[in-house]
């Protein structure tokens, strides 16, 4: 096994087997979201046109979803998805938010939650759709403590218990009620979420560790094993490096070519979405890519290795390639700052 072409192969990076960007988005399950440039291109470059207009519209008619569930961070998933992956990550996310409020020195439950989780439904559901700032507004006047305007905390607890979720696509965050925005799906049993949850890790991010997992999902150990061990006859094991992979049995193993560039975005799946980033980053090179603070920067992928760092709003790209040792060909970079560029303008949309 090469576990790079294998990861390039599953991750959709190579031969993508989809137009849709939603499919995109459900094939993962969910994708880091936190920049709002960054993630438009961790889908569109993983589809086989891509395209930001098309994007676009799959967000803004609803396909497509951003909140906080994974990890309590960021992240887009399929609108199929946001209902039974909102309930499984319940109980983490919830526990991470109140010790962030603790550590604020406050607590964020009982009358002051509800009342604030009140003010955002009427205010988001008599707008129809708002930004973070008039909602901010609205608490204020509400009564919230001008100290527990947190709004980015009461947001989140909107999210998580499925009141707002994401509206429109723009340079501002907008927010619509989960009751317009997202079809009604009957709740699935948290076994089947766990063993739904781990298919699509696992067939998207393949070959993977169950420590792997652990990382993307936030779950914890004992959940995660459950999930794996459903999926008993879609795995296999394969070791490498001393450790055990793990790989779908819907993993590709042909379509890796050699002298293939990608440049990818910060926080991009094929290197946050694991633990075991050393299989394609140089340990002694990581604080290229991300620091240990959880910022990860744009990257430039070289038949699959982490070899440097690029520039989006660069109209050459801005590449620097950190690896010694490692010649990247001038035409290779300019077709891919070509597609990037294009793709946004909507000039263009196929590779």
């Amino acid at each position: 096994m090469n576990p790079i072409s294998a990861r390039l192969l599953s991750q959709q990076l190579i031969c993508p087997i989809f137009e849709d960007p939603s499919e995109v988005v459900s094939w993962f399950g969910a994708i880091q979201a936190q920049d709002y440039r960054a993630m438009r291109w961790a889908v569109t470059s993983r589809t086989r046109k891509p395209s930001f207009k098309v994007f676009k519209q799959a967000f803004d008619e609803g396909n497509i979803i951003r909140a906080h569930l994974l990890r309590c961070t960021w992240q887009l998933v399929s609108a199929e998805d946001f209902g039974w992956m909102r309930l499984l990550c319940y109980d983490k996310a919830l526990a991470t938010m109140n010790g962030w409020t603790k550590s604020l020195g406050f607590a964020f439950g009982g009358k002051e939650k509800y009342q604030a989780l009140s003010i955002i439904e009427k205010t988001v559901g008599d707008l129809g759709e708002t930004t973070e700032d008039v909602i901010g507004e609205a608490l204020k006047r509400g009564g919230i403590p001008e100290e527990h305007l947190v709004y980015n905390h009461q947001l989140r607890m909107a999210e998580l218990e499925g009141i707002v979720c994401s509206g429109s696509l723009g340079p501002r965050n907008t927010y619509r009620l989960v009751s317009e925005r997202v079809p009604i799906i009957p709740e699935i049993p948290r076994e089947e979420a766990l063993t739904l949850l781990a298919r699509k890790y696992f067939r998207s991010h393949s070959p993977a560790t169950l420590e792997d997992f652990v990382w993307w999902s936030g779950l914890n150990v004992r959940d995660c094993q459950k999930g794996i061990s459903a999926l008993s006859e879609e795995l296999r094991r394969d070791r490498w490096k001393g450790r055990d992979f793990l790989i779908h049995k819907d993993f590709r193993t042909r379509g890796f070519r050699s002298g293939t560039l990608h440049l990818l975005p910060a926080y991009d799946e094929y290197l946050i979405g694991y633990k075991s980033r050393d299989v394609v980053l140089d340990p002694g090179l990581a604080h290229h890519a991300h620091n240990d603070h959880g910022i990860f920067r744009p990257v430039v992928a070289f038949d699959g290795e982490i070899v440097g760092n690029w520039k989006p709003s660069a109209k050459d790209g801005g590449v620097t390639i950190f690896k010694s040792g490692v010649s990247v060909q001038r035409e290779l970079i300019d077709k891919q700052v070509a597609i990037y560029a294009a793709t946004f303008s909507g000039s263009r949309r196929c590779l």
